[in-house]
């Protein structure tokens, strides 16, 4: 099961969007679940919220996940970090991850390998392919994103890439 996380504070945001073409051309099938954070609201400030508990048996029970985020300020949203932080240590499980950032210059497109995947790796998530960096204004038809897909495909989840 593929799971997109997206922690874009806009609903229904082009991170969203960029995320889920980037799960549906990975696997060759759309996200059976997208978990766009911003939808989980207050619940996301403590612990034991039930909408943010189903999130995460979400998250946790997926075979492949795409996390994504704007940039900002040169690193991932402080939304997906609230939501990051409602796991612990070793979490994930080593679930196959495949963090993206979109942004609008190339400046920071080191942004996804330098900020979020160390967490991604901290709350247990496997992320065996770079890291993905689009620009927002162009994502869909990327030479950087088909490039990618040759990279991340062969490391998929039982050897289907």
């Amino acid at each position: 099961m593929t799971v997109v996380v997206v922690g874009n504070p806009k609903p229904l945001s082009r991170t969203r969007a960029a995320a889920e073409l980037v799960a549906t051309k990975l696997t060759g099938t759309p996200p059976e679940h997208v978990v766009d954070v911003v939808d989980l609201g207050a619940g996301l400030l403590g612990w034991g919220d039930p909408k943010v508990a189903e999130a995460k048996a979400i998250v946790t029970s997926a075979d492949l996940l795409v996390v994504a985020s704007p940039t900002f300020k040169a690193t991932y949203t402080g939304l997906l970090k609230l939501f990051l932080d409602q796991f612990g240590a070793g979490e994930l499980n080593q679930i196959p991850t495949f963090p993206l950032m979109l942004g609008g210059s190339l400046a920071h497109s080191l942004a996804p390998e330098l900020t979020l995947r160390p967490v991604l790796v901290e709350i247990g998530a496997s992320c065996p392919a770079p890291s993905l960096y689009l620009l927002d204004s162009d994502y869909e038809g990327s030479a950087t994103l088909d490039a990618w897909l040759d990279v991340a495909r062969r490391h998929l989840p039982g050897g289907s890439g």
